[in-house]
């Protein structure tokens, strides 16, 4: 870890009033997935839930402003975003008490950690950018783990030219069943997001069928990319039977995706999962707008449920 980062990752928990003092880092004392148990709510009529991601409207917000914002916005459900640029803090650096205290912020409050979205691919022709992928996303669901969530974001992510796509689809299967297999022993969900043209949902469907781990998922990300071929419909039924416990949604106001067709489509199917608002438009209020994005989701739901 670089004294830079270290830094920044005491800072802002200074900041929060979240720093305790000592403790070693825990991606250097944690080097299995064992003990803990993952926090979050069950309930047995549970429906499709919405939720949100840091992205980029909440990227300056720390976990008091998060937390107290998605409350007001009704919002019960955040996936953490991670980059070492967003003002929650939470990353690999934090101290195996820096991620208790993150878990009983979160666990005392009415919104569930959903997880961490990370960048991690597993597409590189370069082995050592790919081994450091794959034990990159180790790190990561450790801290998901920790920290009370249940599960890890990764991308697929692109073909390469001069290597057969069978090859890559043949390294990404590989790789995230790795991933998936440790991942496991956390008690841990790898989900692997529609992105990048080696996420289109066709492809998806192909790496799939070489995984053999059953904790491995797809993340739906609302793209116009699945609209393509025979339509969004005959897509979402490729990977129907494939999706994780979240997926992505993005503005919407936007008419151009078929939101309401793929609420309907989860809803017929008894999907239960968390589908988290990435946004990135620029609006002059963001809580507001989040408050009014979850009202359009409320309303998308209810007609589904009524259809």
């Amino acid at each position: 870890m670089s004294s830079d980062r270290k830094k920044t990752s005491r800072r802002q928990f200074l900041a929060h009033g979240l720093y305790v003092t000592a403790g070693a880092v825990a991606t250097t004392a944690l080097t299995s997935c064992d003990s803990l148990p993952i926090l979050g709510t069950t309930e047995s009529d549970a429906k499709t839930r919405f939720g949100f991601t840091t992205y980029q409207w909440g990227k300056d917000w720390d976990i008091p402003a998060l937390i107290a914002n998605c409350t007001k916005a009704e919002v019960y459900g955040v996936e953490l975003r991670t980059s070492q640029s967003y003002a929650h803090g939470v990353e690999l650096e934090l101290s195996v008490q820096q991620r208790g205290e993150v878990r009983k912020r979160f666990a005392d409050s009415p919104v569930t950690v959903v997880g961490v979205a990370t960048s991690e691919r597993f597409d590189s022709p370069e082995p050592a950018k790919l081994k450091e992928a794959i034990e990159n996303s180790k790190a990561y669901l450790m801290l998901s783990r920790d920290i009370g969530g249940s599960g890890v974001r990764v991308f697929p992510n692109s073909f390469h030219d001069g290597i057969p796509r069978e090859q890559t689809i043949a390294q990404i299967a590989n790789s995230v069943n790795i991933v998936g297999k440790f991942a496991a022993d956390c008690g841990q969900q790898v989900r692997l997001e529609a992105h990048g043209n080696a996420g289109e949902l066709p492809t998806l469907r192909a790496i799939m069928e070489q995984v053999d781990q059953p904790n491995v998922r797809l993340k739906l990300n609302s793209s116009m990319k699945d609209t393509e071929g025979e339509g969004f419909e005959h897509n979402f039924n490729l990977v129907k039977n494939l999706l994780g416990d979240t997926l992505h949604l993005h503005n919407l106001k936007d008419a151009e995706f078929p939101y309401q067709l793929q609420m309907d489509l989860l809803v017929k199917m008894g999907w239960t999962g968390w589908q988290l608002l990435e946004a990135s438009d620029n609006v002059p209020d963001r809580l507001e707008a989040l408050i009014e994005q979850r009202q359009i989701w409320d309303q998308m739901l209810a007609n589904s449920l009524n259809a």
